[in-house]
């Protein structure tokens, strides 16, 4: 039932396409002259889209942004976006700014033109769209490559535990732990990050309530918020399944793994693209193989290490076979998602998931050497076993009991084929942690499929518009450790509204964390001003997209940097914007 429910809720809608939307096309079109001012903004993309609060931005021949409604899909269809334009646009050229979220949860973003009736002289620049967020990017990706520990710490120590037998399960409670804390916590983290990471955000934004709204309704946020229900139905299903028999435990054990599973491959490149259904059957396989082997290797390293009872040889030699047939699933759908994830040999080196590809490659080569060792000394450690158990099931008799002094020489092998193992397994765990690091970098990764297709897709990027103002203000307070610069980018620089982010550095050069940092303007010809730019604090920048400046001319722009409660020091600069 819960499976069901998660496959309705997360697969529905699910279509062919690209993965990372693409801009198709846009009505009006890019570069294009209309007689008549149009009523809408229509843009087509490669695949289905999610779209935000502000997915439209339109700027005016005055540099001034248009107020427009809310967009939404067009006729239901999930690959579109439009939005409804004020009547009476006035004569000149337009500059329309995008941003979505692709099917499988990543933002893109871009920008064209049109004009109505005839081009302006000089045509009006959006401010500058920050695709992403460093910071909040950075915690992002962090939390996405922990997600995939914790999920193959979690899945393969239950897989070890269930499957493996071994007798002594004491030394698996901590890392089932820790791995179900960890998922859910970076779960509950990516799912308050997922808006600021959408918008291209700082991370101070992450907890405004109204933001929660749109991200559950899209589907990454969906997957997420249905990966926190399934651990905690985990959580409250652990001790009734307690009582009841290994074989129940099993299959619920594996239902949670699918569904959990099933979260991943919901919300990522398996979602978008050719073959969807079989690509979501590939993505959810090779999760669950992962999980089972290197999680399963975590498993078995500490019961090695800490276990009372050393683990029986059945319980290696039933983890070898777990093993190979996981990594048997590995290769199987490692191969086809590089196929569908390529599309062409020369993708291998000429793109840059190819090459992370590659990496990744690379380092399951060294993985399955290590996993070659240590199933060659799974071998040796079961073979003495072997010849007892023929021993008896012939009635033969066995050795004669030997001196105390030769019964140390005949153990010894046994010692070191075990210490061997641990130092092999060891060596495979650590091997695992840098595969699955290239993974989390490769499911971030624009496929070379997708990218050839977007390639083909008109640039998203609006060419000829004048570049940022970029000034650099030394400023001194006359303190200790209280003079550097701060780096100005005005952006586009010209009459209308403008972004502005400023960074400071200290005496030494190095980036510095200043209590506060304001900036105004005059424009004393006029009589104009002080206008404020309304500088925030972004987490290691301070920025604004808000500044108007109404009129051509040169302003005098008054810098305000405050180093400490009582120091601080304003410095003035003259700044031109034109039209």
């Amino acid at each position: 039932m819960l499976l069901g429910t998660l496959l309705v809720l997360l697969l529905a809608g699910a279509a062919p396409a690209g993965a990372h939307a693409a801009l198709r096309a846009s009505d009006p079109e890019d570069g294009s002259v209309v007689r008549t001012a149009p009523t809408h903004i229509t843009l087509t993309f490669t695949e289905s889209v999610g779209l935000l609060e502000d997915s439209f931005r339109i700027y005016g021949p005055d540099n001034r942004r248009v107020h427009m409604e809310e967009p939404e899909h067009a006729a239901g269809a999930a690959d579109t976006a439009r939005a409804a334009l004020p009547r009476g646009l006035d004569e000149g050229t337009y500059t329309v700014a995008w941003r979505v979220v692709s099917a499988d949860s990543h933002p893109v973003s871009g920008a064209f033109t049109f004009s109505v009736g005839k081009p302006s002289p000089t045509p009006p620049a959006a401010p500058q769209d920050h695709a992403e967020h460093p910071v909040t990017k950075s915690l992002y990706d962090t939390g996405r490559y922990l997600a995939y520990i914790a999920a193959a710490l979690l899945i393969g120590t239950a897989a070890f535990a269930a499957l493996c037998r071994p007798p002594d399960t004491g030394p698996l409670r901590a890392p089932l732990l820790f791995g179900w804390w960890t998922l859910l916590v970076t779960t509950v983290g990516l799912l308050v990050l997922r808006a600021p990471y959408e918008k291209g955000a700082s991370p101070s934004t992450a907890l405004d309530v109204s933001t929660f709204p749109d991200t559950l309704s899209g589907r990454p946020g969906m997957a997420l918020l249905a990966r926190v229900l399934l651990l905690l139905t985990a959580a409250l299903l652990l001790p009734v399944l307690r009582r009841r028999t290994p074989r129940t435990r099993v299959t619920a054990g594996g239902i949670l793994s699918v569904s959990l599973a099933l979260t991943w491959a919901s919300a990522e490149h398996a979602s978008a693209g050719i073959q969807v259904p079989v690509a979501m059957t590939s993505s959810v396989l090779h999760l669950l193989a992962m999980a089972a082997w290197l999680g399963g290797l975590t498993a078995l390293l500490l019961t090695l290490h800490r276990a009372k009872t050393p683990p029986p040889h059945d319980t290696v030699a039933r983890f070898s076979r777990l093993a190979f047939t996981s990594v048997t699933v590995l290769v199987v759908t490692g191969a086809y998602q590089s196929w569908r994830g390529l599309g062409s040999w020369s993708a291998l080196t000429g793109t840059a998931y190819g090459r992370t590809l590659a990496v990744k490659l690379a380092a399951t080569v060294f993985l399955l050497l290590a996993a070659a060792l240590s199933r060659r000394w799974t071998a040796l450690l079961a073979r003495p076993a072997a010849e007892e158990r023929l021993l008896a099931l012939v009635g033969a008799p066995g050795p004669p009991p030997e001196p105390r002094t030769t019964h140390v020489t005949t153990a010894e092998p046994e010692t070191l084929h075990r210490r061997a193992l641990r130092r092999s397994v060891l060596a495979e765990v650590v091997v695992a942690v840098a595969v699955l690091l290239v993974t989390t970098v490769l499911t971030g990764t624009l496929p070379s499929r997708a990218e050839a297709e977007a390639a083909k897709a008109p640039a998203p990027q609006v060419a000829g518009l004048p570049g940022a103002q970029a000034l650099t203000v030394p400023y001194d307070t006359g303190t200790p450790g209280g003079s550097g610069t701060v780096q100005l980018t005005m952006d586009p620089g010209r009459v209308g509204e403008n972004g502005l982010q400023a960074v400071v550095f200290g005496p030494q050069g190095a980036l510095s964390f200043v209590p506060e940092l304001r900036v105004t303007f005059t424009l004393p010809s006029k009589d104009v001003g002080p206008i404020d730019a309304g500088l925030t604090d972004r987490g290691g920048y301070w920025a604004t997209n808000d500044l108007t400046l109404p009129l051509e001319g040169t302003w005098t722009m008054r810098l305000t940097v405050r180093v400490s409660d009582i120091d601080q020091v304003t410095v003035e600069r003259g700044v031109r914007v034109g039209r």
